[in-house]
């Protein structure tokens, strides 16, 4: 069976960078609040002619240059997004439209912020079962869209932008599969501790309940995942979870053993960004040449529908 690999990734972030001192003034807040209970010191936010299609789009483009990728060869394109505004077109046609890609499949994917390891599995699956040969899988999310800034409790945490991965088939036998088997499920009795919903539509969370869930039930599934692709956390190079919390990012890490790998905490950069942040996070720990071709990066994603989502990738 063919498998699939990582050629490249992409990421966009809007231009414009609000600061906690800046969210200070929209909210009662500080910046030592936020900076002691979540780790966040900046993000990035979206202009209100800036939507999630043409974010997805930029970085998209980004991925596809990095892999010396024509858009008329994508077969496929994948979008995690929570945050479209429209349901048709949906984001992964818009962004196809955008691109120039002629006829690919097109489906978006809403699992909130695990969306982007489910967008990966469904695209590794498509290529798997001869479905695909080039994929786009994006994760693009307008998070600011969906909060008001008084409210503190979800203002704090949010931010916008995009990253992308070109999948491809892989055909060295040898090497193995570049996409490790997928590791997903769900809470459900849970699920509406996280909910994006409403007119007008807000994201509103319980922040208790989420955080004893993420540091209590996830350490043994992310761990799960790494067993599934035959690899011991030790053995990682990197660690990309869902940049939702700093604390929970970091003990999560921890709690799982992965003592020699890079952890991406672009949390502390970016915020909150949902679908988007695992690749984004992934994206710019490859620009930066933090990490070495080849290494197993585990990929970890959790949150809305109380959902999660992860596999074991290897490094483009």
């Amino acid at each position: 069976m063919t498998g699939s690999r990582i050629v490249a990734l992409g990421h966009y972030q809007p231009s414009t960078v609000l600061t906690n001192d800046d969210v200070a003034r929209l909210t009662d807040t500080s910046d030592e609040w936020i900076r002691t209970r979540v780790g966040i010191r900046t993000r990035h936010v979206a202009g209100p002619g800036e939507t999630v299609d043409e974010m997805a789009a930029h970085a998209a483009a980004k991925a596809l240059a990095n892999a010396g990728t024509e858009a008329q060869d994508v077969d496929m394109v994948v979008v995690a997004t929570s945050t479209a505004v429209d349901r048709s077109p949906n984001m992964a046609a818009r962004v196809a439209a955008r691109l120039g890609a002629p006829a690919p499949a097109v489906l978006d994917v809403n699992v909130v912020c695990s969306g982007y390891p489910h967008a990966l599995a469904t695209a590794d699956h498509a290529v798997r079962a001869g479905a695909a040969r080039t994929a786009l899988v994006v994760g693009s999310d307008k998070m600011t869209d969906v909060v008001e800034w008084a409210e503190r409790s979800t203002s704090v945490l949010v931010g916008d932008g995009a990253g992308a991965a070109v999948l491809a088939a892989s055909g060295d036998e040898g090497a193995g599969p570049g996409v490790g088997p997928v590791l997903w499920g769900s809470f459900p009795e849970m699920g509406d501790a996280i909910r994006i919903g409403g007119t007008p539509t807000r994201f509103v969370q319980e922040g208790q309940a989420v955080y004893r869930w993420t540091t209590t039930r996830l350490p043994a599934l992310a761990r799960a995942a790494c067993e599934r692709a035959g690899v011991a956390p030790e053995e990682l190079g990197a660690v990309v979870m869902h940049q939702a919390n700093l604390r929970i990012i970091e003990s999560i890490a921890r709690s799982i053993g992965a003592v020699n790998a890079v952890v991406a905490r672009d949390v502390v950069e970016s915020g909150n960004t949902s679908a988007a942040s695992i690749p984004l996070a992934f994206s710019k720990l490859l620009e930066r040449g933090e990490l070495e071709s080849g290494v197993p990066v585990l990929l970890f994603g959790f949150g809305g529908n109380l959902s999660y989502a992860g596999q074991v990738v290897r490094c483009p």
